[in-house]
């Protein structure tokens, strides 16, 4: 009898800003509230509330890269790539809000987050502040002229992010391109900034910008039994659907489908984790991640055959019990 293949990591991704489209790697490294780099970043929007594919389907045709130093590189359709340092709370004080000065509240569903802005607020009813990526000030004048910038010298006509003839930086430009005013902020401390829900954690786990826990794990093989379903169902010219509606960290091959729904804890290479809870789906995974356009699967198909406690299961959230690296190809064993 032939040996079952052996489990091993087929994929990475993880997802610089929230919501935006997923960058796969070949290896990654594992810190305590996720894969490095992994939604570290987001949007909020003039209330505070994190803006997501689910208000945002256009968010998915953005691209974003990290760079080494933490900073991100932005590609926007339409417009030339824009390059965002990482804020620093003592540039963004004007902003006047957060109890650590240069902060601002960020509500992410129903939990507030200490974040830092990329570009203050007002500093005052004359002008807006704005930050390049050089870490210089300049304001806008209030009839949307050219200001001064943090030298006191006149702006010279571009915005510090690659482009030319505006003023209003980074926010401005993904607030037109979603027809939404949205700001930029970055998670600068995840270590204190946001604990895991205490129902699942541990004392002192804590999680970046993501839903709810570090990491989310699928596999191919729980792909491909639910891909047979679409194809079975009232919209099988909308499959077969790729893994990245899903959005998941960590892609695993080589199980039997639905095998994760067992699992408590896993090996992958030498980093353990510990399972916590199933992922609920919800209107992001019926976005083409391409096109940003919206169909009824692969949620028609999972209210089918997925539905447990009135959740769409699909995918296991994680928390990592060690930090390290991982890589593609390592083996994936199952602990408990």
């Amino acid at each position: 009898m032939p040996k079952p293949p052996r489990s091993s990591l087929h994929s990475l991704r993880l997802y610089p800003v929230k919501s935006m489209a997923g960058v796969t790697r070949d290896s990654a490294v594992v810190e305590p509230w996720g894969l490095a780099g992994d939604r570290r970043w987001t949007l909020v929007d003039d209330t505070g509330r994190v803006v997501t594919q689910r208000q945002q389907p256009r968010l998915a045709l953005i691209v974003a890269h990290t760079l080494p130093d933490g900073g991100i590189r932005l590609h926007v359709p339409g417009l030339a790539p824009l390059t965002v340092a990482v804020p620093s709370p003592v540039d963004a004080r004007p902003s006047g809000a957060g109890v650590d000065g240069g902060t601002v509240v960020v509500d992410i569903f129903g939990t507030k987050v200490e974040a830092v802005p990329v570009t203050a607020r007002p500093s005052g009813p004359d002008g807006m502040c704005v930050t390049g990526t050089d870490g210089t000030e300049r304001t806008r004048g209030a009839d949307g002229g050219n200001g001064t910038d943090g030298t006191g010298g006149a702006a010279n006509g571009t915005d510090g992010f690659g482009g030319a003839e505006d003023e209003g930086g980074v926010d401005r430009r993904l607030s037109a391109f979603l027809g939404l005013d949205v700001r930029l902020v970055h998670l600068d401390d995840p270590a204190r900034r946001r604990p895991v829900n205490p129902l699942y954690a541990r004392p002192g786990e804590t999680v970046s910008f993501a839903d709810g826990f570090p990491l989310l794990v699928t596999t191919t093989a729980s792909l491909d039994a639910l891909n047979s379903l679409v194809a079975q169902g009232d919209h099988p010219d909308e499959g077969p659907l790729p893994m990245d509606r899903f959005r998941p960290n960590l892609v695993v091959t080589g199980t039997a489908p639905w095998a994760e729904d067992d699992w408590q804890r896993i090996a992958v290479g030498d980093i353990t984790f510990r399972v916590t809870k199933p992922c609920g789906r919800c209107v992001i995974t019926t976005t083409d991640q391409a096109t940003a356009e919206r169909g009824k699967e692969p949620l028609r198909t999972l209210g089918r055959y997925r539905r447990f406690g009135g959740k769409l299961l699909f995918g296991q959230n994680l928390v990592p019990e060690a930090t390290g690296t991982l890589r593609t190809g390592d083996p994936v064993t199952v602990l408990d």
